[in-house]
């Protein structure tokens, strides 16, 4: 049986591109290496497949009009999707929380957070579902 499509899956063939370079940059590197070598090495991942990226893209994160800070995530993909790297060897729920915040003040409707740091690769994929 072939592999079943999700109706509806936000960002479907971006999102199956980026899980790929992540994957790519994990098998090659395995885990135990700091922060910034994963992200130069996705870095080069999504430029060999063609991913338009911005890296620690400055976004201003605002209360209706009012803008009360910046937010510079690892990653902002083709200005759609948010992608935070860790390498810890537990990922705190804060983690996604504040990823699930970082959407909601910056209005993106996808992210992911990719912790490097554990024997197995771990990627969690949030969706803003509080877009107004």
């Amino acid at each position: 049986m072939g592999k079943k499509k999700v109706a509806n899956f936000l960002y479907e063939d971006l999102s199956y591109k980026i899980r790929g370079c992540v994957f790519n940059v994990y098998n090659s590197l395995g885990f135990g290496h700091k922060e910034n070598i994963y992200q130069k090495a996705l870095a080069i991942e999504f430029n060999k497949a063609g991913i338009k990226f911005e890296k620690e893209k400055s976004l201003p994160i605002k209360y209706g009009e009012k803008e009360l800070g910046k937010y510079r995530p690892d990653f902002v993909i083709e200005n759609k999707i948010i992608i935070e790297t860790k390498t810890v060897e537990f990922m705190p729920k804060n983690y996604e929380t504040q990823l699930v915040y970082y959407l909601r003040g910056t209005k993106f409707r996808l992210g992911f957070l990719i912790n490097f740091g554990t024997p197995r690769l771990d990627i969690r994929r949030r969706i803003n579902s509080n877009q107004r």
